[in-house]
């Protein structure tokens, strides 16, 4: 499968899951405002690795979007024109936190140098 095809999949995957996971009844992942950062589906598209991201526990929302997978591959299956709707196994994404992390960092080092810059003037 040429890489440009994987990428829409990729992307498609990831678009309906969203809008998917807005639809959800489930409370545990509503009131965690999960959202899907990233899909990643294998090249004979039987697995999919779906990244979230959420601002509640996410070992709760982890279990919660494993027992809506259902739902969610009934979903794509409707929507994408697949020849296999793949698997669904969820992973955290903790790439938005690593980023406020080395952001704060970075910040934390430009206001050191701006005090230490003031105290040899």
């Amino acid at each position: 499968m040429a890489s440009y095809r994987r990428g829409r999949i990729n992307d498609a995957v990831a678009k309906e899951l969203s809008i998917a996971l807005r639809e959800a009844r489930d409370p545990r992942i509503v009131s965690a405002l999960v959202s899907v950062t990233h899909a990643e589906v294998s090249a004979d598209l039987k697995i999919a690795k779906i990244y979230f991201s959420s601002m509640g526990d996410k070992k709760e929302v982890l279990s919660a979007l494993r027992s809506a997978s259902g739902m969610l591959r009934r979903h794509l299956a409707m929507t994408l024109n697949l020849r296999v709707t793949p698997e669904l196994l969820f992973y955290a994404d903790s790439s938005i936190e690593h980023g406020a992390h080395i952001a704060e960092l970075l910040h934390g080092i430009e206001s050191a140098k701006a005090d230490g810059g003031e105290e040899n003037e």
